[in-house]
């Protein structure tokens, strides 16, 4: 910056503060200007001086007292010879020292010379040269109106050219538009412009479409040469608009009035082609036409022309009021017609199935031709109203849609569910769903053929139905309500049948249990292969929970218990289940046959969680009589090794409470001789232990385990009482001899059918210890038994005591039995609390309330509630009044 500011001062520039001057100074202003050897002539400058006493201020200069003529201060001058020699100091006239400011410090010698100045044009003697431009034309200038006609002129001749398809040069144009358009000529120019842009449209391009309409041809033909023309028009009109672009962005858009050049082309277009009464009606109808043909049958080559339609439309801005309302109207009519013959000639399924193509490929037509979201959303709401709601008898047609969930075929019903909720009619499907469950459901329940497989089979139904309402129905909350309700109403009807004794005790309850006793016993390979699911065994579990196969056979039980509870809250009648279950219960605790103790306390958790803990009650003293016996035993043994007494046999006994577990009859048998004397001899320890109890021997649930010897190698069997004295009678006998019926039914004291029961499983079965004569499966009371000689088996331990555990008929008529009268007495029971409460009632009223109060233990037949009102009454509980209503008798 210093340097600039020396380089000026050294050239005169004067400062800021002589820039203003006063009137009076104007007249000097005008003198010419001097040259700068005029400046630096001797007469009028003396020297410069430079003051360096601040190196950070700026310049000044010092001038001497010497004025010129008109009494301005002169500068001092620098001799010509000293102009460009700078010394780096040096001292002025006045003894200042001089800096000098352009030069450079002193530096360390170069290599290299610097390189040499270039010579230039300035010179300190002649001054500056001149620049001398030969054959100089200067512009002559016209008139505007002349070169407006010349400009427009060319631009006539240029869109001529332009209409025939040709090129022209488009700078030279623009620069002729541009230049009348700052003539202000603008208004005329684009009148002229859209005069000659109507005139190609209406003779060049609307006739030929015209005489193809008047010749009779096809509505695409005349669609197809229709966009043909509107693509010429766009790309003359864009060569049209790079010539008067600057007419368009200057004039044309700030006009209020006057459209831009490519608005122009689209309103002369719309106007004078599409506009007219004869090609209108045909371009509308060709479009519709193609859309209408690509339904009947693809056609991939007309896409294009389509969508070059449909472009068309956009932009002259017609989609809106002529071409959608127009293709609607056509779609709506096809929609309906195709509906009315596809649902007449095809089944449910196939109709779903071309439904849902149909709708595919519209949508898929929307997006491929680009039409408004309106448009897809009306042609949605046409095939919504025709192709479903319309037809909403077929789809939600009763057989037919029972018939696809028999087939299992989840993909047709999921497709069904998805076109209903398309209209939020998937509601729709309950009363069928619901019809489906309540027949398949019953058809199991009442199925007396396979009465055992009933549980199996509704657990594969239940699976069914979660599969089909998870996946086909996408877990629809109205649908998930029908199947819990139909379960629950088939599970729980009632029909006196043989399968139930005459009674009007549901069967799945008895059933369940049986199938929960089934896997405790048998445990995971219990469980058929179709229900077991093991799932993923995580990394914490312990390799002695293991099985050999690797799975986790306590988490395979559970995940099976759950599931059979999941069905089990669907019955009502939980007395039925309660009372084979504590049945079943007690054999296995007896027997010692359950096959995880675990799995026995999860599922007795399971069942006080979901029925509450007064009815597990009697199921948990169960488990603790067990333990006491087992303390009792242990008690008695020690007693026995005090008094170093050895028994004859190795007697174990549970003392069981009577009002916890279930009744047994008392069945007479000849019990051997050591047995009864060991039995003797803890009885009398057990009441000499606990005084006031008396205790009722059940040999009917003991089993022995006996060693015997046989020709073929000895066995250790395993059998229950009632076997293990029959068995004992053939010890006094010899290997040949056969002991008739009639002997050992008078040694062993024992009923026929108990005694038939039992030789037939030792004579019979899979192990046949005996030999029966004559042969059969049947013992009769003629027939003689020997000891089977040639008895063999692998196994050295052998069960012969599954009879033990399997129910008899007898027993499952009593049990039924037993649960219909506790019933009779629940619903006498429930009827005096309500009369004592309520003291008088109507007969309505009454059946109400005791259903009600009898739901948890099973749904009531009203006929059975009046069945016992009228035994109350004759017990004098309570009386009949006036009206059909009853009063309590204190």
């Amino acid at each position: 910056m210093r340097h600039s500011k020396q380089l000026s001062d050294v050239c005169g520039t004067r400062p800021k503060s002589q820039h203003k001057r006063s009137p009076s100074q104007t007249f000097e202003e005008a003198r010419p200007q001097k040259t700068i050897s005029d400046h630096f002539a001797p007469s009028q400058h003396k020297d410069l001086v430079l003051s360096s006493s601040s190196p950070n201020k700026r310049l000044k200069r010092e001038h001497s007292t010497t004025t010129d003529e008109i009494g301005r201060p002169q500068v001092q001058t620098i001799r010509q010879e000293d102009m460009y020699n700078f010394s780096s100091t040096g001292t002025s006239a006045n003894g200042n020292s001089i800096i000098d400011l352009t030069g450079s410090p002193p530096a360390s010698p170069r290599k290299n010379p610097a390189p040499q100045r270039r010579p230039n044009s300035f010179t300190s003697h002649t001054g500056t040269k001149k620049l001398v431009v030969k054959n100089f034309k200067k512009a002559t200038k016209s008139s505007p109106d002349r070169y407006y006609n010349n400009i427009s002129s060319q631009l006539d001749d240029a869109l001529s050219t332009i209409f025939r398809g040709e090129k022209v040069p488009l700078e030279e144009l623009y620069r002729g538009v541009e230049n009348v358009c700052r003539q202000d000529k603008a208004p005329a120019l684009f009148q002229k412009l859209s005069e000659r842009c109507k005139d190609n449209v209406v003779n060049h391009l609307r006739k030929p479409l015209i005489r193809a309409v008047t010749d009779g041809v096809g509505s695409i033909d005349v669609l197809h040469a229709a966009i043909s023309a509107w693509t010429t028009w766009k790309d003359e009109l864009s060569t049209i608009r790079s010539i008067y672009y600057y007419m368009d962005r200057s004039y044309l858009l700030h006009s209020p009035t006057q459209p831009s050049i490519q608005e122009m082309g689209r309103i002369q277009f719309r106007t004078h082609i599409f506009s007219d009464p004869l090609l209108r009606p045909s371009i509308l109808q060709g479009t519709c036409d193609l859309i209408a043909n690509d339904r009947k049958e693809s056609n991939p080559s007309m896409d294009g022309l389509l969508r070059e339609a449909v472009e068309m439309f956009h932009t002259l801005s017609l989609y809106t009021k002529e071409f959608e309302p127009k293709m609607l109207g056509e779609s709506q009519a096809f929609f309906i017609a195709w509906a009315q013959v596809q649902s007449s000639a095809l089944s449910l399924p196939q109709y779903v199935h071309q439904c849902h193509d149909l709708i595919a490929r519209e949508i898929a037509r929307c997006e491929l031709l680009h039409l408004d979201t309106t448009t897809e959303k009306d042609l949605s709401a046409q095939m919504n109203q025709f192709l479903i709601f319309e037809q909403e008898a077929l789809l939600v047609e009763t057989r037919e849609v029972t018939e696809l969930m028999d087939q299992d075929n989840l993909d047709a019903l999921q497709q069904l569910y998805i076109l209903l909720e398309r209209k939020g009619l998937g509601e729709k499907l309950r009363p069928p769903f619901e019809i489906y469950i309540n027949k398949q459901g019953s058809d199991i329940v009442f199925d007396e053929a396979r009465e055992d497989e009933m549980v199996v089979r509704l657990l594969q139904f239940k699976k069914k139905l979660d599969t089909m309402l998870e996946s086909s129905f996408m877990n629809h909350e109205g649908l998930g309500h029908s199947l819990r309700e139909a379960f629950e109403s088939f599970i729980n009807r009632t029909k006196k049948t043989n399968m139930t004794w005459g009674t009007d005790n549901p069967k799945p309850g008895e059933m369940i249990a049986k199938y929960v006793d089934m896997i405790l016993r048998g445990g995971s390979k219990a469980i058929p292969t179709n229900l077991a699911c093991t799932g993923e065994t995580t990394s914490s579990t312990k390799d002695d929970e293991m099985d050999e196969d690797g799975i986790d056979e306590d988490a395979v039980i559970n995940r099976q218990l759950d599931q059979v509870l999941d069905m089990f809250r669907f019955v009502h009648g939980k007395a039925v289940f309660e009372a084979f279950y504590k049945r079943d219960l007690a054999r296995r605790l007896l027997m010692q046959r359950s096959a995880s103790a675990d799995a026995e306390k999860n599922m007795l958790d399971r069942l006080k969680s979901e029925c509450g803990s007064g009815f597990t009650h009697n199921l948990e003293q169960m488990f603790k009589d067990i333990e006491l016996a087992r303390d009792e035993m242990a008690s008695y043994k020690q007693m026995l090794q005090d008094r170093q007494k050895k028994s004859a046999v190795d007697l174990t006994v549970n003392v069981l409470s009577a009002s916890a577990w279930p009744t047994y009859p008392d069945i007479p048998v000849e019990i051997p001789i050591d047995i009864q004397k060991a039995t003797t001899d803890f009885e009398q320890h057990y009441k000499m232990k606990h005084t006031g109890r008396r205790l009722a021997w059940k040999h009917a649930l003991a089993h022995c385990q006996l060693k015997a010897c046989f020709p073929k190698g000895n066995k250790e069997i395993i059998v229950s009482s009632f076997q293990a004295i029959v068995m004992l009678y053939f010890n006094d006998k010899g290997p040949d001899i056969s002991v008739p019926y009639a002997e050992m039914k008078a040694a062993t004291s024992l009923s026929n059918e108990e005694l038939q029961r039992t030789l037939q499983s030792l004579a019979c079965a899979k192990y046949r210890v005996l030999s029966k004569s004559p042969k059969g499966k049947d013992v009769n009371e003629k027939d003689s038994f020997a000891l089977n000689l040639n008895f063999c088996d692998p196994k050295y331990r052998i069960k012969i005591n599954q009879v033990q555990l399997k129910e008899t008929k007898e027993e499952n008529k009593e049990t039924h039995e037993r649960v219909a009268a506790d019933r009779h007495y629940e619903t006498q029971a429930a009827i005096v609390r309500i009369m004592k409460s309520r003291k008088t009632i109507k007969h309505a009223e009454l059946v109400a309330e005791v259903i009600k109060a009898t739901k948890t233990r099973g749904v009531l037949d009203p006929a059975d509630i009046k069945k016992n009102i009228e035994k109350l009454i004759e017990k004098d509980y309570m009386e009949r009044d006036e009206g059909n209503a009853y009063s309590y008798l204190a």
